[in-house]
């Protein structure tokens, strides 16, 4: 079963749902946002971070990435990923050298210049220097 999905997702074929407009659109017009599933980052350092926007075949929208916490920095917060774009985003996680050791939990949303906003979370745990 699964190797038949596989092929039929590789040959092209795509699904459809009702569209809010009318009519059928194609399910490949939609777009997810893909965050690490957790980082580890000692206090007074910084990382790394890459989110990447997936595109539908069909999904050929800008996207504004909002990226939200608070107690550590991550940067840039606000960025443009526009349709002609490549979909990764390197963004810098910096803790400072006085921040709580933890969790912190983030918030990546996708607005895209029409259709329905997506959000995603992951955590990023803060560790003793």
């Amino acid at each position: 079963m699964i190797m038949t999905l596989a092929l039929l997702t590789a040959t092209g074929c795509h699904s459809t749902q009702e569209s809010r407009t009318g009519g059928i659109a194609p399910t490949n017009e939609a777009f997810s946002i893909t965050v690490p599933k957790s980082n580890s980052v000692k206090q007074g350092t910084n990382t790394a971070l890459t989110v990447v926007l997936n595109r539908g075949g069909d999904f050929k929208r800008d996207v504004q990435l909002d990226i939200t916490t608070t107690g550590i920095t991550i940067t840039p917060n606000h960025i443009l990923v526009k349709a002609s774009d490549k979909p990764e985003v390197i963004c810098q996680i910096a803790v400072a050298r006085d921040a709580s050791i933890g969790d912190y939990h983030v918030t990546v949303t996708g607005t895209p210049t029409t259709g329905e906003t997506t959000s995603t979370i992951f955590t990023v745990s803060v560790a003793a220097q």
